[in-house]
This record gives structure tokens, C-alpha cells and sequence, in this order.
């Protein structure tokens, strides 16, 4: 897995006044931090780490972090959490966690489903349960994605998590057998469907709390 090289500033204050001023320049207040690592206050400009996204292959980017403070110093690490605006889908905090190539860390893949499931032929409806999977692996070797082969699967069946198979030097991470994917027949899949529907005279937004906006961290 290539390894981006991204320029960053250490910056002394904080608040959110000094972090609403350097999104107004360009540039995104962030954090760096680690089981071996104290805390980092930086500023990361947005328009390089929008441009390290699109060449990457991966949403687990690995980074060489080049922070800027009078000398340069360098830390190998990956973005934990990306705060962004759900309204201008502006980047609002990043959070950088400090790796080492030689240990095994735990990321959240996405599921590819291929091939042909005979149950839905058959008219059947496919359920991806889970659309990502928890792997153990070396930063170097985090697949871009977990494959899962739907096409024996019939109505009536599943694939566990179990029967799922990763790529070598890549490990499944669970402590239950829990459902994949599965194919259902069409009456349960309406009888589903039905149940999600509100009883007439509740008003919308009474049976389900609304969602609320993204917020920087609070001393952002």
C-alpha cells in the first residue's frame, strides 16, 4: 500500500475562533495522537488531503506526516475520525492516529458482493446485513474490500461471517457468527417492508428522533 507524504503545521491555539479562521484560509484544524504518542495540535491544508484521496485506492490512507514546527519531524499514521459538514460537505476536524508499519492494527472494510445468487433469479430479495467487516492485518496489507461469492445462495439462505474468506495476512475480527448476507423470499420481504411503515396519526419526525449536524469538536 503506498504511503502519501502530507505536509502539516503544529499550531498553538485553539478554540473555535482560531479554527473557523483557518477554514476561511484553506485549512483544517486537526490532532495527532497514539498509544505512544502525545497529543498534537495541527493545521492540515484541505485542498492536500483532497487531492491524496482522489489518487488513493483506499479510504485507509496511510500517511507520512511531515509536521512543520521551526524543524520537520516525521510520523507514519491514518485518519481515525473526519469530522465534515453535512450541508457544504466541508472538511471540519481530522483526527490523525499514530501507526507503525510492524503492528497489526483493526479497520473497518467494505463488502463487495459477486456473482449471481440463484435465489434472487428464482425471485428472491437479497439483504446485505452487514456492509462492512472488521479485519486485523498490518497497515501495509488492509484490503481496499472484503469479497463475498453470493452465487450459491438460494432463498432461505445466509452466509456468516464465518464462511467468509480474507485474503492472506488478513484476519476477520468477531466474537459472534452473526449474518453477512442473506436472500429472502419475497413475502417476508414485503411483510418488512409493511412493518416499517408509521401508524396512521403520527406525525413525522414523533417515532424517530431527527438527525442532527455534524459539529466540530468543541474546542474547535
Amino acid at each position: 500500500m503506498e504511503i502519501f507524504d502530507l505536509g502539516v503545521s503544529e499550531r498553538k491555539g485553539t478554540g473555535k475562533g482560531q479554527a473557523r479562521a483557518l477554514r476561511r484560509n484553506g485549512f483544517i484544524p486537526a490532532v495527532l495522537y497514539g498509544p505512544k504518542t502525545e497529543t498534537v495540535s495541527l493545521s492540515v491544508s484541505a485542498a492536500d488531503l483532497t487531492a491524496i484521496y482522489k489518487r488513493s485506492e483506499s479510504e485507509h490512507v496511510i500517511l507520512n506526516l511531515m509536521i512543520q514546527n521551526g524543524g520537520t519531524r516525521n510520523k507514519t499514521a491514518m485518519i481515525k475520525e473526519m469530522q465534515v459538514s453535512p450541508l457544504t460537505h466541508e472538511y471540519l476536524h481530522v483526527d490523525f492516529y499514530e501507526i507503525s508499519m510492524d503492528q497489526e492494527i483493526v479497520v473497518k472494510v467494505p463488502v463487495e458482493l459477486t456473482g449471481g445468487s440463484v435465489g434472487v433469479e428464482r425471485g428472491g430479495f437479497l439483504q446485505l446485513i452487514r456492509h462492512q467487516l472488521e479485519v486485523a492485518c498490518l497497515p501495509g496489507d488492509i484490503p481496499n474490500k472484503i469479497q463475498v461469492d453470493i452465487s450459491g445462495l438460494d432463498i432461505g439462505d445466509s452466509i456468516h461471517v464465518e464462511q467468509v474468506q480474507a485474503k492472506d495476512k488478513v484476519r476477520l475480527v468477531f466474537d459472534t457468527n452473526f449474518t453477512v448476507v442473506t436472500v429472502v423470499a419475497p413475502s417476508l420481504a414485503k411483510e418488512e417492508v409493511a412493518e416499517e411503515v408509521p401508524e396512521e396519526g403520527v406525525e413525522e419526525g414523533e417515532a424517530a428522533g431527527e438527525a442532527k449536524a455534524s459539529e466540530p469538536a468543541a474546542d474547535e
